[in-house]
């Protein structure tokens, strides 16, 4: 009897007990998940950022415009306060990594082009 109680204690001890490459698997895991989730908070508030902005590069002085609802591209280039004596030959508009050629004629025709958060404007 008192090597079943014996053997029961040695079995209860051995199941509470956690090893050291255990409990340092363990660390390493709550670390990573840690990093990870620092990580996600950080490129989201860069998301965040990007989105609320429209990005104008070339011969402007301010090469950041806010954006805000009805933006278009023609406002935007003035916002950006272009500053070359010719006017621009060439725009491209860049959405989501997709390029798109504007024939610069249709601008100065009026024809409102309607611009969403994080658009890329390149004027040259």
């Amino acid at each position: 009897m008192k090597v079943v109680i014996l053997i029961l204690m040695l079995a209860g001890l051995v199941a509470g007990c956690t090893t050291k490459s255990a409990a340092r698997a363990q660390a390493q895991a709550a670390a990573q998940r840690a990093y990870l989730a620092g990580q996600n908070d950080t490129l989201k508030q860069q998301l965040a950022r990007q989105g609320t902005t429209i990005t104008v590069v070339g011969p402007v002085q301010n090469g950041t415009v806010p954006w805000v609802a009805g933006l278009n591209l023609a406002q935007a280039i003035a916002t950006a306060n272009y500053l070359s004596a010719s006017e621009p030959t060439q725009i491209t508009l860049t959405r989501q990594g997709e390029d798109a050629t504007i024939d610069p004629q249709v601008l100065f025709n009026g024809v409102p082009i309607p611009l969403e958060p994080g658009d890329v404007i390149t004027l040259k």
